[in-house]
């Protein structure tokens, strides 16, 4: 039962990613990459989430920092840009329903307000909300450009032909 909830999330956010890949025009020979890391990353955060405990800022790290490294390693394959291949797998990581519930208690506080005990409570969801919210977003772009940074020059020469 583990192993299908793992391959249904990891299913969903392939064609999640490839669906925020289509948008950005990348080449064809770059959308099984695209899925591919987008599986292996949401199902990654999934896991740890789910089975460990890890709470979604560090299994986001953990999971965009996955992401990353295999942009790598797939964008020398593929011959493609890290970012082609790293932004849309990371697309389907962003907390959506945390800042939809941000949203929601803006609205909900801004028509409670002749009652302070309920305009407290979705003040205090506001802020947890958008901490999770920015918590998650900057964790997701520091695990996915990390790589960047500790292999620079590989980082930069996938997309230039070696000279012989």
């Amino acid at each position: 039962m583990i192993a299908i909830d793992i391959l249904t999330d990891a299913f969903f956010a392939a064609i999640a990613a490839i669906g925020f890949g289509a948008i950005s025009d990348p080449p064809l020979r770059a959308f099984p990459s695209i899925a591919l890391l987008s599986a292996i990353g949401h199902s990654l955060r999934f896991c740890l989430m789910t089975y460990l405990g890890v709470d979604i800022a560090t299994a986001s790290l953990c999971a965009s920092f996955a992401i990353g490294m295999g942009s790598l390693v797939l964008g020398k394959h593929i011959y493609c840009p890290m970012t082609v291949l790293y932004i849309p797998a990371l697309l389907p990581m962003i907390p959506g329903m945390y800042a939809y519930k941000i949203v929601f208690s803006l609205i909900m506080f801004m028509q409670n307000m002749k009652v302070p005990e309920l305009q407290q409570k979705y003040l205090i969801d506001v802020f947890t909300n958008s901490i999770v919210t920015c918590s998650v977003i900057f964790m997701l772009a520091v695990g996915a450009t990390f790589p960047l940074f500790l292999f620079i020059k590989r980082a930069f020469s996938l997309t230039r032909h070696k000279k012989i």
